[in-house]
């Protein structure tokens, strides 16, 4: 049961919104907290708030402060609230279905107002030794930016360590660096999940040439549908991060920009990796089934050179076992050790013959 809830949608179902017009708010996806938890950091040089609210109304405030709000959303299941959020930030409804919609492809789209950013966060699950992913939707505005996360728990702690701490510029910088700073997070924890997989196709290289076996196809199609899924969530951040690079909204400060070519040339490395990895996952069934067919020619040749050995020997034995009465040396006494000495050393001429010629 554990495993099957563990195992990764490639295609997330979407029929419950079949027919309904742009703009309607219907979570898709599976229900991961209890409840929606809102927490929220408000900053600038000076000034440091950081608490978790029950109410979305406590952060409709925070619209209008000249600090830097950073707000996030743990939970997505719940329309109502979002609705509330999306009034009180003036957010579009199309922005709210793809929050809410989370099998969305990693994508940005500029409203003018707000800058909307879709993400898949990964993670390794060490129970089912595979990797999972999270939608993470960012909106970056005038003095915010808010998260919306599947589920409690992300890569962002060293970012609220930063602020907390007032390491770095983050707290001298707009809302455009603490969004590039989320988005370099992300982006950096794909190289730890990249490392684990690398190390997870390393073992199984291991295991297809020494030893391989029937659970061991199955690792290998496990594999490849998990590099299916790592390459649908990361494969569309080169178009993203290159799209944030261009846009001219004024949302984003010319300073940030040198930062987000800094993460376009992580994507493009990450990118690489990945088709390498892709590639050794698809060899790894070529020289699965190489393994097998030596494994099988190695069998083959010992059972053929046994074979090659006795068809002499029963056709010296076939002779001797015929039941005429006047045959050569019957009644001669040591007729059947000759027999014996004559098979034996055409056995051993046989075998002396087959090792010149490195069959053995």
């Amino acid at each position: 049961m554990k495993k099957a809830k563990n195992k990764q949608k490639v295609v997330k179902k979407r029929s419950s919104k079949a027919g309904l017009p742009p703009g309607t708010l219907v979570y898709v996806g599976e229900k991961q907290v209890e409840s929606v938890r809102i927490t929220f950091i408000d900053y600038d040089e000076q000034v440091f708030e950081e608490k978790q609210v029950s109410s979305i109304d406590e952060c409709l405030k925070l619209k209008d402060t000249p600090t830097v709000s950073w707000i996030n959303i743990d939970g997505l299941h719940d329309i109502e609230l979002l609705e509330k959020l999306g009034k009180g930030f003036d957010l579009h409804l199309l922005i709210l279905e793809d929050i809410l919609s989370t099998g969305q492809r990693p994508k940005f789209e500029d409203y003018e107002k707000h800058i909307f950013i879709v993400l898949k966060m990964l993670s390794f699950s060490e129970e089912s030794q595979s990797v999972e992913a999270e939608q993470v939707s960012l909106i970056l505005g005038p003095n915010y930016v808010i998260s919306f996360q599947e589920r409690v728990g992300d890569v962002f702690e060293s970012i609220r360590e930063r602020i907390r701490n007032s390491k770095g510029r983050i707290r001298k910088m707009g809302p455009d660096y603490l969004a590039y700073s989320l988005l370099d997070a992300l982006v950096d924890n794909y190289f730890v999940i990249l490392e684990r997989f690398g190390e997870k196709i390393e073992s199984m290289e291991e295991e297809v040439i020494d030893s391989p076996t029937e659970r061991t196809v199955q690792q290998i199609h496990s594999l490849k549908r998990e590099m299916i899924a790592l390459r649908k969530s990361i494969w569309p951040l080169r178009e993203l991060i290159g799209g944030l690079q261009k846009s001219e909204s004024p949302l984003i400060q010319e300073t940030t920009d040198i930062y987000m070519r800094d993460v376009y040339d992580h994507t493009i490395q990450i990118i690489d990796t990945i088709e390498s990895f892709r590639d050794m996952v698809s060899g790894l069934l070529d020289i699965y089934l190489s393994s097998l067919s030596n494994k099988m020619n190695a069998v083959m040749k010992v059972l053929t050179i046994i074979a090659t050995l006795f068809i002499p020997l029963t056709f010296v034995a076939g002779i001797y076992g015929m039941n005429f009465e006047y045959m050569p040396e019957l009644k001669v006494r040591w007729a059947y050790g000759a027999v014996w000495l004559v098979m034996i050393t055409i056995a051993v001429i046989m075998l002396f013959y087959f090792r010149r010629k490195k069959w053995l």
